[in-house]
């Protein structure tokens, strides 16, 4: 498996410099354009669309902030199909407390204010997450692991608070 910040040449970032990204994603399309091959014999031909492949998806990955968040975590192993993450038994009440709410709201009102805790909710993970991300290039090899496992844990907290939001939204077409 290629990593793509190796690919790009730059750091592991949650937050890279988005002009240098853009700056090695040109370069590399420019290198690698399948047209400029169309001499070459078909095993050639086949590694420069394998490495234009590479750099489209790197660059689809590495620009998308949510995408490269899971990314890197997927790098670390912190992120994985199936995984049960175990999230703080408060953060569960919560979220369980406003699904009950959801389940048994019966106005447009009700559902206002179960709307108006998710998205408190959403921004203070959202802050938390900024401060988490903001200096992670900085830290040496054991804060980085530290701080990616708290990370972890505010990307299973948001995938979590997206089913009630996508719950809110479905009950919300019924009022």
């Amino acid at each position: 498996m290629i990593n793509y910040f190796e690919f790009y040449n730059i750091p592991e970032s949650f937050n890279p410099d988005t002009a240098a990204l853009k700056k090695q994603f040109y370069a590399l399309s420019k290198q690698y354009h399948p047209d400029f091959f169309a001499n070459e014999d078909e095993s050639k031909q086949q590694e420069i669309l394998e490495i234009s492949t590479i750099n489209n998806k790197a660059f689809q990955t590495l620009s998308d902030p949510a995408k490269r968040l899971e990314y890197i975590l997927k790098q670390h192993d912190l992120v994985n199909e199936g995984a049960k993450p175990q999230l703080p038994s408060d953060f569960l009440m919560e979220m369980m407390d406003l699904n009950e709410r959801l389940m048994e709201a019966d106005d447009a009102e009700q559902l206002a204010q179960i709307r108006t805790e998710v998205l408190e909710v959403e921004d203070n993970l959202n802050q938390q997450l900024h401060e988490l991300t903001a200096d992670y290039e900085q830290l040496n090899d054991t804060a980085k692991e530290n701080r990616l496992n708290a990370v972890a844990d505010i990307y299973y907290r948001k995938k979590y608070l997206l089913r009630i939001q996508e719950s809110l939204n479905t009950f919300a077409s019924r009022f």
